[in-house]
């Protein structure tokens, strides 16, 4: 941070609060490395200031519980700019992701229904389906890129699963325009935030992206309405429960439609990511993996049954999501004057809740920067000590979903493949749009099945995020190149 200055001046009626005054852009710029800095400074809750604007940070499980528990005084924004009243960019970001108080109480009980436990078997046939055909262009030999390959998986495992594979190129063009559109709304929204002009000049194209996708979603839910089939996707299950309720019109769902994409796919694709790329280098956790798949999966495509039964490949999704968890941070706003640790928040202040950081903390978990699933057979946090998918009334409706389609898919993967990261490669990960993910290429060799466990050494801002084993460290005279 530049020009940081921690307030302590004798008579300032903040010197005692922690608060580090500096500029509000370093938070965007690099969110872990402004956390920790913070972190570091102050403790379990801090502010970063800058004149009369801030953003309240919170570290600890306490303060957690504090802002996730209580949705009367903390909102959920998901989106900062909502476009002017009557436009299509309004009533796209007025799904679920976007309502408080009682409107979100009743929009979250009808789009839940989709994804009750009772309907998630309806799913892993398209799961297992899409995976089969991303594994059939794969071939012994070839490096492929983890990071592309997994967003790429999941944008049509997300389009078909929300809404269906009737016309599988209208659902993936669907897919595509909203992955632009969050992807323009979080960049031109931090502008927002923080008033910050190069960002607002973004505003035009994004309202302009918003028509297209609010006119295409419209059509899909028309012929979802129209189609005779069973409903078997998110969408059309949404529609029965919304035309049973009858008080909801095609605008709102769309917006939900919209958001729940929005939520779901990139999250899922970055843990694809990191997870092949950890299991590739800790060989006896990958052995265990695959022990386990010999013992209880019977083909090389899992039944939904055998799914419920793979402890070991639970354990490992539970420390990925902890180690690198996608979703890095996120944020709620203070709807009404309220008070947070020491500080008292106007109306407004935006407060910063972080899983990576909560998942790092050393009085939670041992050693908190290694990669290790057996710690989750003695360990039960709470839910705000541990957090991938949020906590409290707005916890993440899909968790389960997700989890359905790591395990189906990794199990695929690990039953046909040997994935082996390419020796010296730059592994770099940095959070963006509150998400943490690859920013460049995971290059991965694929291997027959039978191929010998290694870990490769690699270079890249990984080893600031998780501690890697000696062998995955590469060493030049002596010491890891930076």
């Amino acid at each position: 941070m530049a020009d940081v200055q921690t307030t302590n001046c004798p008579g300032d009626r903040d010197a005692r609060l922690p608060i580090t005054h500096g500029n509000l852009l370093d938070f965007p710029r690099d969110p872990i490395a402004c956390m920790r800095r913070l972190q570091g400074r102050h403790g379990d809750i801090a502010a970063l200031r800058d004149g009369r604007q801030q953003i309240v940070f919170v570290f600890s499980p306490e303060h957690n519980k504090a802002v996730l528990s209580d949705a009367r005084r903390f909102h959920s924004q998901f989106f900062a700019v909502r476009g002017p009243r009557k436009s299509s960019h309004r009533r796209v970001t007025s799904g679920l992701l976007s309502m408080n108080g009682d409107q979100h109480r009743e929009h979250r009980r009808l789009v839940m229904a989709p994804f009750q436990k009772k309907v998630l078997a309806r799913y892993h046939d398209t799961i297992c389906q899409h995976t089969r055909r991303m594994l059939d262009d794969w071939r012994v030999g070839q490096v492929r890129d983890m990071a592309d390959e997994m967003t790429r998986f999941m944008l049509r495992v997300t389009s078909a699963i929300l809404f269906g594979v009737d016309d599988p190129e209208f659902s993936w063009q669907i897919g595509t325009q909203i992955d632009r559109w969050v992807h323009q709304n979080h960049e031109t929204g931090m502008g927002a935030l923080l008033s910050d002009q190069a960002f607002l000049a973004r505003y035009d194209v994004l309202l302009g992206m918003a028509d297209s996708l609010e006119q295409d979603v419209l059509r899909m839910i028309e012929l979802r309405r129209a189609s005779s089939r069973p409903p078997t996707d998110v969408l059309s299950l949404l529609l029965g429960a919304y035309d049973d309720d009858g008080q909801v019109d095609d605008q709102t769902l769309s917006g939900h439609v919209a958001l729940l994409f929005g939520a779901a796919h990139l999250t899922t694709a970055h843990t694809f990511a990191w997870t092949l790329f950890l299991l590739a280098q800790h060989p006896d956790v990958m052995q265990q993996v695959t022990s386990e798949l010999e013992l209880q999966v019977a083909g090389t495509v899992p039944t939904y049954e055998e799914i419920g039964r793979l402890r070991t490949l639970d354990h490992v999704l539970r420390e990925s999501m902890r180690v690198l968890p996608a979703s890095a941070y996120s944020q709620r706003i203070s709807a009404e004057p309220a008070e947070l640790g020491p500080f008292h928040l106007p109306v407004g202040t935006p407060v910063i809740f972080s899983q990576f950081m909560t998942h790092h903390r050393a009085d939670l978990y041992e050693n908190p920067h290694r990669f290790h699933p057996g710690r989750w057979e003695t360990i039960a946090p709470s839910a705000y000590e541990y957090l991938p998918f949020g906590a409290g009334p707005r916890m993440c409706i899909g968790a389960s979903l997700a989890m359905l389609e790591l395990k189906s898919a990794l199990v695929m993967i690990l039953k046909r493949f040997r994935l082996v990261v390419e020796s010296g490669a730059t592994i770099d990960g940095r959070v963006i749009s509150t998400m943490l993910g690859p920013t460049g290429m995971v290059p991965m060799r694929v291997c027959d099945h039978r191929q010998q466990y290694r870990a490769a050494p690699v270079l890249g801002t990984i080893h600031d995020l998780v501690e890697l084993p000696a062998a995955a460290v590469w060493r030049a005279s002596g010491r890891r190149a930076a």
